[in-house]
């Protein structure tokens, strides 16, 4: 809570916190825009592939052309300007740049990404949720090892979550579910690029912005990006998925305590202390009542018969019961709030959620039947979407993570709605995100099969 005054502080005797942002996508820019008046904060250097793309992200999010005209990092640390460069391994090698945010969104450039930031001794800050949900106790123990912060983003819905999870623990409460709202219907699954905008209703002016991506929007909508947030989140807090995955059960705040509780307790879930979905429409497509389509959520209970008297009187939403309470953020406001993940890294040594074990999988599961000789196009494509499974299914079952779908040729037939599994596809053993990846299943196969 004193956050503020210690970058106050920090910048006071020592200068802004030295930043380094690779990816300049909409996520960037929202980060951006809040940079650009935050004195606690030195963007140094922002590399993504497509500079000029850079710069007008730059540009949109309200800063002057003198502030992004460096004409090298060396130039940019002397005038407190930012260097724009196509080269992340440029900015990941300077050594006074303090914490990276990688912002790519691409799992197997993001691995690289942050192994070579933990190498050279830089807090990763890992937007990348795809790369984090598939290798991501790997890198947080290796950062871990180098003395380093690795961590998720304040702001995105993980960290959030897991704030909530920490904050249900600490208090004394039993978690019984936590999660987010998205906008889902069963036939989403199977929507691609070619289908997302009429389902989200985006005008044209909306699109000409550059912000909107169409196989980012259609992991949103598929149920891919949720199965990896919540994958995410389970790795990071202990919380064991359902087998059955998700059930993106359609809920409103006010029925949070009701149906998002153990099914032997009245509600909709198969297991407690675990993960799931609230959906804002109903199945027949109709407006859920007060959904909770951007924010997250924590359901839990009361340990003893008094506590549940201090939940009515104090006006807690619960179920009938009144044992089982609820606590919810209507919003989350991404990118704008990532400063706390910063700060809490350089300044308290700390991460805004990181993984802690390895529960939670996203594998990747066919949208239509697929030929051997075809190549999966990966998160929000046209062949595969992404589910939740617990690791030890997911293992047993030696499912192909999403995150290494894109690129991957097929060599046997895959039909509609089957798991695809490693034995599925011709694996390239040279990319140093599929061994690292072996090196999680590995380890943690061996912790599963302990554990039978």
């Amino acid at each position: 809570m004193n956050l503020h005054s210690l970058l106050q502080k920090r910048t006071a005797e020592a200068g802004p916190i030295r930043v380094g942002v690779i990816g300049a996508g909409k996520f960037s820019s929202m980060f951006l825009t809040q940079a650009v008046n935050s004195p606690g904060f030195h963007v140094v250097g922002v590399a993504d592939i497509n500079v000029p793309k850079a710069k007008g992200a730059l540009e949109r999010t309200g800063w002057a052309a003198e502030r992004y005209a460096a004409a090298s990092f060396d130039e940019a640390l002397r005038t407190g300007a930012t260097f724009v460069t196509e080269s992340a391994d440029a900015l990941l090698e300077r050594p006074e740049i303090e914490v990276v945010l990688e912002i790519t969104g691409n799992p197997i450039i993001g691995t690289y990404h942050a192994l070579k930031a933990i190498d050279n001794g830089k807090h990763v800050i890992m937007v990348n949720v795809e790369a984090d949900c598939m290798v991501g106790p790997i890198l947080q123990r290796r950062a871990q090892a180098a003395g380093v912060v690795y961590s998720m983003a304040y702001g995105d819905q993980p960290a959030l979550i897991c704030e909530m999870v920490d904050w249900c623990r600490t208090v004394g409460f039993d978690v019984v579910a936590a999660g987010k709202g998205t906008k889902y219907l069963p036939e989403y699954n199977y929507s691609t690029p070619d289908t997302v905008w009429n389902y989200y209703g985006f005008t044209d002016e909306q699109l000409a912005s550059g912000d909107y991506n169409p196989k980012m929007f259609n992991s949103f909508l598929d149920g891919t990006k949720s199965a990896i947030e919540m994958a995410a989140v389970a790795n990071g807090t202990g919380l064991i998925p359902q087998d059955e995955g998700l059930n993106f059960t359609p809920a409103g705040v006010d029925e949070l305590s009701t149906l998002i509780i153990p099914k032997v307790n009245g509600g909709t879930l198969s297991r407690s202390g675990t993960v799931e979905i609230v959906s804002s429409l109903n199945r027949d497509g109709s407006d859920v009542y007060r959904d909770l389509r951007w924010g997250v959520y924590v359901t839990f209970e009361a340990r003893t018969d008094y506590a549940v008297q201090c939940f009515a009187e104090y006006g807690v939403q619960t179920d009938p019961s009144g044992r089982f309470g609820e606590l919810y953020r209507p919003y989350h406001m991404i990118g704008l709030e990532l400063g706390v993940s910063i700060a809490a890294a350089v300044l308290r040594n700390e991460a805004t959620g990181a993984p802690t074990g390895f529960r939670g999988d996203v594998v990747t599961t066919a949208k239509k039947d697929l030929r051997a000789g075809e190549t999966l196009d990966g998160e929000g494509g046209y062949t595969v979407f992404g589910k939740l499974a617990p690791a030890a299914v997911s293992l047993e079952h030696n499912a192909l993570p999403l995150g290494l779908a894109h690129g991957a040729k097929l060599i046997r037939d895959v039909p509609k709605d089957r798991m695809v599994s490693w034995d599925d596809i011709d694996v390239d053993e040279t990319l140093q995100a599929v061994q690292v990846r072996k090196e999680l299943e590995a380890e943690f196969r061996s912790e599963h099969l302990a554990a039978v």
